[in-house]
Formats: structure tokens, C-alpha cells, sequence
């Protein structure tokens, strides 16, 4: 059995505000720092052996400290990209809600696919592989990604379908545990909040 932690990337000024996606140059606010920090200190005494993060900036901002607390490197492992968001990236959140595709997105995400982008699926099998090569005996590993991508994660070990992602809440800066071996797992803990 392998403990995981699952970690979302600290806060940035365009949270909440602007559909980002893949889109480069997103780098964490200093509240995101601050969460970054504290996340460092939480899983210090983790003894985990492995910190992965997604190609993203802000990820990669928000793994640095907690790999050096740990003594480690962080390793860039692009299946736990953000979803690529195809036409919606960069765009405002509340210019998306007038779109009848962001609204089948936001209600039927087994089978809906931003224009020009990744499917939920897609993101959800690219985790799932991340996972299955973690299913083993060994030191806990850390894996730093994004919200959308960390549910995907969630609700294949829960054994729920996709379109259940609005029932998990996963935070800027959060933490959720998973206990993986061979062909299972189970969620130990979710969307834990470590106050800076």
C-alpha cells in the first residue's frame, strides 16, 4: 500500500475570476506563497519519497517548498496537467456563463468536452495512469495539480462516475490523502485546509 497525498496549487490573483487552464504565466499571488509555505511544513514530517507536479507554473511554485522540506526534487509528471480548456482559456468565468457548452460542461461532465479541448475522461485517465504507477508498496509521494483534475483523481478511487465532480470541494492549497495498492484504493482524508 502506498499513501498519496493529492495537493492543489496555492491561490493566484485570477482564482475564481478567469478560466486559465494551461494558459502560461500563472504564477502564485503571495497568499498562494504563504499557502505554498504551509503546506511545506504539513507534509515535512510526511516521509514521502517522491514530489510530482504538474508542468504549470503555479504547481510548480507550490511543490518547490514542500519538496526542499523534504529534501527532494520535484519531478514534472504531465498527467497531472491542468485540463486543457481549448477556446475557454483566459477567458472571464462570468463571460462563460451566457454559453450553452459551458453550462452542458458544468452539468454533464461524463460527456462533455470544452470547444477545442480535453474531455473530463481524458484528464481523468491521464491521473488514473499516475496512480496505477503508484499502486505499490513505497515511501508516500506527493502530487501537486489542479482542482478539476484532483476530483477526476477522487471519484475514480470512489468508484463515482464524473459527473459527481461538483459534490467534491478541493480548495486552492488543499490536501487529500489516498491509500493505493494494486488494482484499489481508498480516500483517507479530503480537501484538508492548512491555514498559512
Amino acid at each position: 500500500m502506498r499513501q498519496v497525498f493529492l495537493v492543489r496549487h496555492g491561490s493566484h490573483d485570477r482564482l475564481g475570476r478567469i478560466l486559465c487552464g494551461r494558459m502560461p504565466g500563472v504564477s502564485l499571488s503571495e497568499t498562494g506563497r504563504a499557502e505554498a509555505q504551509a503546506l511545506a511544513r504539513r507534509l515535512a514530517g510526511s516521509g514521502a519519497g517522491l514530489v510530482l507536479a504538474s508542468p504549470r507554473e503555479r504547481t510548480a511554485e507550490t511543490a518547490s517548498p514542500i519538496a526542499a522540506s523534504l529534501g527532494l526534487a520535484v519531478v514534472t509528471e504531465p498527467g497531472l496537467d491542468e485540463i486543457a480548456f481549448g477556446d475557454w482559456t483566459g477567458r472571464a468565468v462570468d463571460d462563460l456563463a451566457a454559453e450553452p457548452a459551458w453550462t452542458l460542461w458544468n452539468t454533464a461532465r461524463t460527456t462533455a468536452r470544452p470547444p477545442g479541448g480535453e474531455s473530463m475522461a481524458e484528464a481523468q485517465g491521464r491521473i488514473g495512469r499516475v496512480l496505477e504507477s503508484l499502486a505499490e508498496d513505497g515511501a508516500p509521494a506527493i502530487l501537486v495539480s489542479h482542482a478539476d483534475v484532483i476530483r477526476a483523481a477522487l471519484l475514480r478511487v470512489l468508484g463515482l462516475g464524473l459527473d459527481a465532480y461538483d459534490r467534491i470541494v478541493v480548495d486552492p492549497a488543499s490536501c487529500s490523502e489516498l491509500a493505493l495498492w494494486p488494482g484499489g484504493g481508498r480516500v483517507v482524508s479530503l480537501n484538508e485546509r492548512i491555514a498559512p
